[in-house]
């Protein structure tokens, strides 16, 4: 019997919505590394169009300026693969919608929009038959949402805890080690980069809150939008809070946490104090670090470059490459799984612990009056030390055994009420 050679598969047609910093770095990935990305995918992958808003800009000259287009719409109707980083909600959410009616298999880098509205995009691929990836969506170039979603799904995770901002680690990072303010830190990341010029997003926590969205979502196969993440930024963190920090054996991190009890499922999103042991203390500069606890695995630790143009486009074209594989010899990824939805819990049914610093008076029994307080609200105290008198205060640092929000932050409300206590100058939780 004659061998038979099969024919070739057809050319895959990929568009590309966006062409930024990351968009520019898939575009010189698809063309410069065509054969061998067409080896992996069953077939070859063919750029046909990237839609921008100003087709006249100046760019990298791997871009060639007969792929650009205004007309988004056009691109995405003739598409087998789009591929979306241009950011924001729309209209990236109306071109999406449009791809997948179409019957493209979609990628996106827009945590954003998923935080925000995925469900309907999840919802809108099973009916179409398509798929939808988003690896780049939550760490970079980091592996997390396949690990999560199907390397894991047969464990029980219990908890994420990660610092998934770049920018905002790079910023307490030059705050520990070169001794800069916050806004001194800001600043020089604006200048190397890694942060936008309008960094509202960054320090007050909204784009780590998408992407703990879209993590607690994986994990506990519960819908989590970003409304649902209990959010506080940075702007609140001073260089004595970090100073404090490397005083008592601690390291200051923007995190993501996730986790859930028998209550519920409890997400949120703010600085803390991470004890130099744990693994997530030496993440420095600008890189991301994701610690996942499940029941057989145990704690596994995901880390590398969170952000830039060539470590996300490497986690986009991972993407594409499982979309255009399915293409080429069937199947479909993986659905969004939502079976367990559990209850979100209130920010206040956190349990953490505090670190709290106040200036008090120096005077007899003030230690006593601050730890009969917190006793009163079910608040146990791990250490209280005082620092030496000046001009007749003294700066006393307490640090709580585990306890709910809502009581540590009662603790707090009352202990500021006590005649003694001239000024609570710091209060930061402890994870890790």
């Amino acid at each position: 019997m004659p061998f038979h050679v099969p024919e070739p598969a057809r050319g895959l047609r990929v568009v590309l919505l966006g062409c930024g910093v990351v968009g520019t770095e898939v575009a010189r990935m698809l063309l410069e590394q065509g054969p061998d990305l067409a080896a992996r995918a069953g077939a070859p992958l063919e750029l046909v169009g990237i839609a921008v808003q100003d087709v006249d800009r100046p760019r990298d000259p791997v871009v060639r300026r007969d792929l650009l287009t205004k007309d988004a719409e056009a691109l995405v109707d003739g598409a087998d693969i789009v591929i979306e980083v241009m950011g924001g909600t729309e209209p990236a959410r109306t071109l999406l919608l449009r791809a997948i009616e179409a019957g493209a298999a979609v990628v996106t880098a827009n945590k954003a929009l998923l935080a925000a509205d995925g469900p309907t995009l999840y919802k809108a691929a099973d009916s179409a038959g398509v798929d939808i990836y988003y690896e780049a969506a939550v760490a970079g170039a980091i592996p997390i949402v396949r690990p999560v979603r199907e390397s894991l799904a047969g464990d029980h995770v219990r908890r994420v805890l990660g610092i998934v901002n770049g920018t905002t680690n790079y910023v307490l990072d030059q705050m520990a080690t070169s001794g800069l303010d916050l806004d001194e830190a800001v600043k020089q990341a604006q200048e190397l980069g890694y942060a936008e010029a309008d960094p509202t997003a960054d320090v007050e926590g909204y784009d780590a809150a998408a992407k703990a969205a879209i993590l607690a979502s994986l994990a506990f196969h519960t819908r989590v939008s970003a409304d649902d993440v209990a959010r506080e930024g940075i702007k609140g963190v001073t260089s004595d809070d970090v100073a404090w920090a490397a005083r008592t054996g601690h390291a200051v991190k923007l995190l993501a946490i996730a986790e859930q009890t028998g209550e519920g499922v409890s997400v949120r999103v703010h600085p803390a104090l991470v004890p130099l042991e744990h693994p997530l203390a030496g993440v420095k500069g600008a890189f991301n670090a994701i610690f996942v606890e499940a029941d057989a695995a145990g704690p596994l630790m995901f880390y590398g470059q969170g952000a830039g143009g060539r470590p996300t486009a490497s986690a986009v074209l991972g993407d594409v490459v499982a979309a255009a594989r399915h293409r080429v010899l069937g199947g479909k990824g993986p659905q969004e799984s939502i079976y367990a939805a559990r209850p979100l819990l209130p920010a206040d049914a956190a349990v953490t612990r505090y670190q709290v610093r106040l200036l008090v008076a120096d005077l007899p029994g003030v230690l006593a009056q601050v730890a009969g307080v917190v006793g009163d609200h079910g608040v146990s105290i791990d250490t209280m030390r005082q620092t030496g008198p000046s001009e007749g205060t003294a700066e006393l640092l307490l640090t709580t055994h585990a306890a709910r929000e809502a009581s540590l932050a009662a603790t707090i409300a009352a202990v500021r009420t006590l005649e003694p206590v001239r000024e609570i100058t710091s209060v930061l939780r402890v994870e890790g």
